[in-house]
């Protein structure tokens, strides 16, 4: 599932009239970066889910992205479009949720999919078959990849136990080193279904919810393992990171 939902309020004026998930870095629209990436690696269907200014986000990619070479075919690109059903986004959660039916083609609570996020630049990160594989047999209702915290975002989101690959969540007087949610993670159906997510299957009903706390409950059971990227990444959430990513 690809993130490309939000109005990218901090980086006005440029979002007014152009999705965030569509401005320009190094040449290509911000989420093109990842769609390439997952057509490279383990991506078999994209789930993509809109809402502000969502009719250019479908118009641009359609409903295929095409792999390279051209004789590998394409990648099949679905919308859930949270604007056009319920006037706004339904943030993380929210949305997760909405398009599980989607993103899943069998209701088996432990049918995976990945999680990532449109408007994050992070050129190096591949979508391993191993990482599914190895997340497939290990049991956890989630597994983050998580960065050293940027200067914009320096107390970080959750710790993670080396010895063990466990994420953690750290009390806030917790001494232990803290790292930033790259916003990219495997997750299983599970996670979004009863005990852990009370809202109906494909919500419905367009209920709004987060996902860090459903994260940090299940962190909480030792049910969220992590580990460390250090490849390049950029949260692209103001005009300021855009221009520093294009000069670069």
């Amino acid at each position: 599932m690809l993130l490309a939902a939000g109005r990218g309020e901090r980086m006005r004026p440029l979002t007014d009239h152009c999705p965030k998930p569509l401005l320009t870095v190094r040449g290509k629209p911000l989420m093109q970066w990842p769609l390439e990436a997952l057509a490279r690696g383990a991506g078999q269907r994209v789930v993509v889910n809109t809402a502000w200014l969502g009719e250019q986000i479908s118009q641009r990619f359609g409903g295929d992205f095409p792999r390279q070479p051209a004789s590998a075919g394409s990648l099949p690109i679905h919308y859930s479009r949270e604007g056009a059903d319920f006037g706004a986004a339904l943030e993380t959660a929210g949305g997760i949720c909405r398009a599980v039916p989607q993103l899943c083609s069998t209701g088996a609570a432990d049918a995976l999919f990945w999680v990532l996020a449109g408007d994050v630049f992070a050129p190096d990160f591949t979508f391993d078959a191993g990482a599914v594989r190895r997340f497939q047999v290990g049991g956890k209702l989630a597994h983050l990849w998580l960065v050293p915290n940027p200067a914009h975002h320096p107390r970080g989101d959750f710790g993670l136990d080396a010895a063990s690959g466990l994420a953690l969540n750290l009390a806030a007087d917790d001494p232990r080193p803290r790292y930033t949610y790259s916003t990219i993670g495997l997750y299983r159906r599970a996670l979004f279904e009863p005990p852990w997510c009370d809202i109906p299957p494909g919500n419905p009903h367009g209920i709004r919810a987060a996902l860090a706390p459903l994260l940090r409950t299940a962190m909480d059971r030792g049910l969220v393992s992590a580990e460390l990227f250090t490849g390049a990444w950029t949260d692209v959430g103001t005009p300021e990171r855009l221009a520093q990513l294009n000069q670069a």
